[in-house]
């Protein structure tokens, strides 16, 4: 099995992920042990964004750092495990609400596909960015 990293690298739907992610300098703690849940937005939720702010944000690391880590979560968090909890607190600090009642959602954005496991935690590919505060 390959780690966090390596999947978002091969899965080809997160060119934007990834770049985010090396700009961030971030590499390296999502290939360590972890475990780490990561709600994965992919290149078509990046798109979403406004004309320029994927730009802006890879111009000011020290936000798309805080945004990146609000897209983690310390634990290995199955779609069964964030169905019971209602919110969590990311890495960044700040709760992320889940909603499993009738879409699986996290936030303001839709759960695609979950329960992708990797060596060092799972990842919930999701259809938007979710931001912080």
């Amino acid at each position: 099995m390959a780690d966090i990293v390596d999947i978002a690298v091969t899965a080809e739907s997160f060119k934007t992920l990834v770049a985010a992610v090396q700009a961030a300098g971030l590499v390296e703690t999502l290939k360590s042990p972890g475990p780490f849940t990561v709600f994965a937005p992919n290149d078509d939720a990046f798109a979403k964004l406004p004309a320029g702010t994927i730009q802006t944000l890879l111009q000011n690391i020290p936000q798309l750092t805080r945004i990146l880590k609000y897209h983690v979560v310390p634990g290995k968090l199955l779609k069964a495990d964030l169905a019971e909890l209602g919110t969590l607190n990311s890495v960044e600090g700040s709760p992320i609400k889940i909603n499993s009642s009738d879409a699986f959602e996290v936030k303001n954005a839709t759960v695609l596909a979950a329960d992708i496991e990797a060596d060092n935690g799972v990842i919930h590919v999701i259809d938007t960015v979710i931001l912080p505060g």
